[in-house]
């Protein structure tokens, strides 16, 4: 691995670029790919409700409170160097989740893909930007953004497809092993073609910021998740009476470590922009939808007994939409300016809302009919990959240039961290209103009122947002009047 001269333009660029594409595809790839797999994991494993919400949860938390952290690794040790790094334990713990023996090694080997996709992910995309020329920067960072909405087609279907052919036998374990061959190939092929690059500034790692976020993250999940099945415990009422404290002391730590010079995780200072604690909550509210891949797959399967082909295979219209929905975003903006971003959210409640429609009109164990399935999917799906480009561009366009990078991040982990409490709260919503039942009706009826709740957040979010835009549209007509 060689050392990349920031002057010149890498000749190999665009085939280092495809190499770290593919790294880049594994760590959403393995959000998708699990949710169709869970119920055939609960089959074999015998996964309590909890677990099965683990799962989703631990992978996307430990990912959110380890992403900025990631970056600066990257920045200080090498960016090629620590995507390797990364990319070596992701699929160290892709083979602990394929062998797992029991619920626990495969949170735990979730866990481990969380930390090590967060290495990963953030090499990759600071490299294209370190070995591309400005002329070619946009093209590269499309197609980079192309990967998130391919994961998003692929994963479901390719989740389905993996555990149908049952290859020796594996079963669901086939969708966490299938990343050990990419791993291999990916190294095979990177480690003579990847540049070393590093940041020529590169910010300290503040593991004390990374320690308070990971203490508060899971006083507020582990009893969100676990509280409702072991009876709410006085202890599951304790940490949730812990997450503020244990928030507030995140916050004292950063701003002291702010006024003392060092490089906090979250500098306080881009609070101060205005609208930027908004922001950050129309970005919770945005990914409240990551709870819906799963409970849908658990409503295939379970109340529709669908097989797992059939339910890997009925995610493609939303996939489809949401490879669509970016591509669009640029004449949206022409057309509705700042407010493409809540006409998004606004189609996504709105497919939520048919869908929603659509179980309740539809007899018990009784499949939608696929015409109106497949449309109201493909709007979620087109709603989301319109609204998202636009949502970055909110937030990262609130704050100075300087900061641009560190937003970026902070802007990832949320949406992350929304994954996760999404999957405790709503799912949380969903097991409860299940309750110890377990047939089609029962099941029906607890995903309809989860999607209820996904839908109040995505209304509640496509609200704030109007209110950013106006405000946004108010400043830009302001300072063409100065002009």
């Amino acid at each position: 691995m060689s050392h990349l001269n920031p002057d010149s333009a890498e000749p190999h660029r665009w085939a280092m670029f495809i190499v770290l594409l593919v790294g880049a595809f594994l760590p959403p790839l393995d959000f998708f790919i699990v949710n169709v797999a869970l119920p055939s994991i609960q089959g074999e494993l015998g996964t309590s409700a909890s677990a099965e919400q683990f799962v989703i949860s631990s992978y996307a938390g430990f990912y959110a409170v380890t992403l900025i952290t990631g970056g600066r690794l990257g920045d200080l040790f090498g960016r090629g160097r620590m995507f390797f790094t990364g990319l070596i334990g992701f699929a160290a713990a892709s083979a602990l989740c394929g062998f797992a023996w029991s619920p626990g090694a495969l949170i735990g080997g979730r866990v481990l893909q969380g930390i090590t996709a967060a290495i990963m992910a953030p090499q990759a995309l600071a490299s294209i930007q370190a070995i591309f020329p400005e002329a070619e920067k946009s093209r590269a960072l499309g197609l980079y953004g192309a990967v998130f909405g391919l994961a998003s087609v692929i994963g479901q279907a390719l989740g389905g497809i993996l555990i149908a052919l049952n290859l020796f036998d594996s079963g669901w374990r086939a969708i966490f092993l299938v990343n050990l061959p990419i791993a291999l190939l990916v190294l095979l092929f990177g480690i003579p073609l990847i540049k070393e690059t590093r940041a020529r500034q590169a910010r300290r790692l503040d593991m004390g910021g990374m320690a308070f976020s990971v203490i508060a993250l899971g006083l507020l999940i582990v009893p969100l998740i676990e509280g409702r099945e072991a009876g709410w415990p006085w202890w599951s009422w304790l940490a949730l009476a812990l997450t503020p404290v244990a928030a507030y002391l995140f916050w004292r730590y950063e701003n002291r470590l702010a006024r003392r010079g060092g490089d906090p995780l979250i500098d306080p200072i881009i609070f101060r922009e205005p609208g930027m604690g908004l922001s950050l909550l129309l970005a919770l509210l945005f990914y409240s939808i990551g709870v819906f891949f799963l409970l849908f797959s658990i409503y295939l399967q379970s109340a529709l007994h669908q097989s797992v082909l059939r339910a890997g295979l009925i995610f493609l219209p939303f996939g489809a939409g949401f490879l669509l929905g970016p591509l669009s975003t640029p004449f949206g903006r022409r057309i509705a300016g700042p407010y493409v971003n809540p006409i998004g959210m606004g189609l996504e409640t709105l497919g939520l809302l048919g869908f929603a429609g659509l179980m309740v009109t539809t007899a018990d164990g009784i499949p939608p009919a696929a015409t109106p399935l497949s449309a109201a999917l493909f709007i979620i799906g087109f709603g989301q990959g319109l609204a998202l480009p636009t949502l970055m561009h909110i937030i990262t366009g609130r704050v100075a240039p300087a900061y641009a990078g560190m937003i970026a991040g902070v802007v990832s982990s949320t949406l992350q961290l929304s994954t996760a409490l999404s999957v405790a709260i709503i799912g949380g919503i969903f097991y409860a209103v299940l309750g110890s039942r377990g047939d089609p009706g029962a099941i029906t009826h607890a995903f309809i009122v989860a999607v209820l709740c996904i839908a109040c957040c995505l209304a509640a979010g496509a609200g704030l947002s109007i209110s950013l835009a106006r405000k946004s549209a108010a400043a830009l007509k302001l300072s063409k009047s100065n002009a």
